[in-house]
């Protein structure tokens, strides 16, 4: 029998670099520098988007997007997790809650949490209220707090539907 509640786990890391768009949560955020990737590089989705794989025990973000694919190159990270939310709903999961951590020296999130809430609510088909973002810093200490990267944590809940 298969468990009616599952949890899944995410974390992804991103370097920041000169010359791109720096994307968190689908949203643009001003800021001097954005992150590399191979996608639009939004550590905040793609931390989401590894624990709802994870949950469902569906893999990881590389194994059904992968890095050097054509398809995917500079792709908005909110369309890779509208098909993760259509692998979900073929496989009969409803999303119980996501909780993200997102750590970053700079810039300030806090402006941009509600839009990025907004965000995750439109794609997922989950209220708000289900959603949690929080930000922070890391005192100065290693890559994050030297401003050489951003990084992501999410947990989600998945549970079958009757």
């Amino acid at each position: 029998m298969r468990n009616k509640t599952r949890v899944g786990f995410g974390y992804d890391v991103h370097a920041l670099v000169e010359g791109r768009k720096l994307i968190l949560g689908g949203v643009e955020i001003p800021f001097q520098k954005g992150l590399s990737g191979w996608s639009d590089a939004d550590v905040l989705i793609h931390a989401v988007i590894d624990a709802l794989l994870g949950a469902a025990a569906l893999g990881d973000i590389g194994t059904h997007f992968p890095t050097g694919d054509a398809q995917y190159q500079n792709i908005s990270s909110l369309a890779l997790l509208t098909r993760v939310k259509g692998l979900l709903d073929e496989k009969g999961f409803r999303i119980g809650n996501v909780d993200v951590t997102v750590s970053a020296e700079a810039p300030m999130l806090k402006p941009y949490m509600r839009s990025m809430v907004r965000n995750i609510s439109r794609v997922l088909s989950i209220e708000a209220d289900d959603i949690n973002i929080k930000a922070g810093t890391s005192e100065g200490l290693g890559f994050v707090g030297r401003g050489e990267g951003i990084a992501a944590q999410a947990a989600t809940s998945l549970e079958l539907k009757e």
